[in-house]
């Protein structure tokens, strides 16, 4: 439950978050990057937006091994609501589209292990021009309480940039108020950076459970990579400030869908789990290629995402074109030497693999005479010295995936 402390003594309402969510990254499936803002069922009967998708992927997540692996939520984005508030203000979905009403849609969510999540706006009206929570966030947060949401992602359209900061901490008030434990996605950064105004982190550390801090994903690599420039341009910066219960978000994995290829999606999959990022797919989950599936049920890269210590991975290096991640896991060794998830990605286009040698010294892991060195995606295990030299061979666009441990008294 998220606490708020009334008293004589003014607290800023920043200073609310203590709801116990999101202790690791959180994991789970949203409809936007997929299926947009479709809502002519009748052109689009197994895509559009309505409670029949919900359920579909609901049954999925459920039985193809994503809740196992950790995708908890599920997360229904914008184009859900009718546009007009019910004649008592309240938010209600599109009543063709959902005819059962979003409390039932949530129960047959929990119905399946899940937890469920919903899309609002700060602003006047949502992105696609729906009703948005200006004027209305006390009846908002009371609603979606009532339709037992678990996870609520609020968006920055149609907002007065100027606001933005105290109307997120006031929303986030109104949720606390409602007693229900609902993981609180904000999105005021992404609206302010662009603009070259800096988002204030500890704000944001103590109001919301994650933050998305920049451009929207799309399907193409180019995109991918320019939010990795932007989140290593200003890794300094913003790296701190993510950890438990509160996580840098570069948006949603897009694994499976059009425009990435398989190279480029294990390499997604690989740095998203290094910089400690939501894992929020959105993809058809009745269609996915198995060898997509395998990329976002891999438990070793999973596990590098979800470690307990919450450190935020960062680019420490780039070699030849060679992007090189590094991340601090678990397990530590008597000594205290931490494990060490390493990500080279490749941003060469040549058409074959590029070979680099290189060294744990190299990358500043040395904290153990001896590590075991495991390659994820080829399963191959050698041991080194941290003087010893790694050959690795990176394909274009792709990523090798490695994770050294300390040996245990070496």
């Amino acid at each position: 439950m998220l606490w708020l402390l009334l008293c004589a003594v003014y607290i800023p309402l920043g200073q609310t978050l203590d709801n116990g969510l999101a202790l690791t990254p959180p994991m789970g499936w949203m409809h936007w990057q997929r299926f947009r803002c479709l809502v002519d069922c009748d052109a689009y009967p197994d895509e559009c937006i309505n409670e029949k998708l919900f359920r579909s992927m609901a049954d999925h997540l459920a039985a193809d091994g994503y809740l196992e692996a950790g995708y908890e939520y599920l997360i229904i984005d914008d184009c859900w609501a009718s546009k007009e508030r019910d004649d008592q203000g309240r938010l209600q979905p599109n009543a063709t589209r959902f005819p059962n009403g979003i409390k039932a849609l949530a129960d047959y969510v929990h119905s399946k292990g899940l937890k469920f999540g919903i899309y609002g706006d700060y602003g006047t009206k949502t992105c696609a021009g729906y009703p948005g929570s200006h004027g209305h966030l006390e009846t908002d947060a009371k609603t979606f309480a009532e339709w037992e949401v678990d996870y609520l992602k609020l968006d920055g359209c149609y907002a007065d940039i100027d606001e933005l900061q105290q109307g997120y901490i006031e929303m986030g008030r109104y949720l606390n108020q409602t007693g229900r434990p609902i993981v609180y996605s904000c999105s005021w950064p992404a609206y302010q950076e662009p603009l070259g105004i800096k988002s204030n982190y500890t704000v944001l550390q103590e109001t919301c459970n994650l933050w998305r801090n920049w451009d929207d994903i799309d399907d193409t690599w180019s995109n991918v990579t320019n939010i990795l420039k932007w989140f290593s341009d200003n890794q300094d910066r913003i790296a701190s400030f993510s950890g438990t219960s509160h996580w840098n978000d570069p948006d949603m994995l897009i694994i499976g869908n059009f425009g990435l290829s398989y190279e480029q999606s294990k390499a997604q999959m690989a740095i998203w789990a290094i910089m400690a990022a939501p894992l929020i797919m959105s993809v058809d989950l009745r269609t996915i290629e198995p060898k997509f599936r395998d990329i976002l049920l891999n438990k070793e890269i999973i596990s590098i995402n979800q470690d307990p210590l919450g450190v935020q991975g960062r680019l420490v290096s780039t070699v030849k074109k060679i992007d090189i991640w590094t991340k601090p896991i678990l397990p530590k060794d008597e000594s205290g030497a931490t494990s060490a998830a390493i990500g080279f990605l490749s941003n060469r286009v040549d058409g074959y693999p590029y070979r680099l040698n290189i060294t744990l010294s190299d990358l500043n892991i040395t904290a153990a005479s001896q590590y075991t060195v495991k390659d994820i995606f080829e399963n191959t295990t050698i041991t080194i010295s941290p003087s010893d030299e790694i050959i690795v061979r990176v394909k274009p666009t792709g990523v090798v995936l490695l994770i050294a441990t300390p040996v245990s008294g070496k």
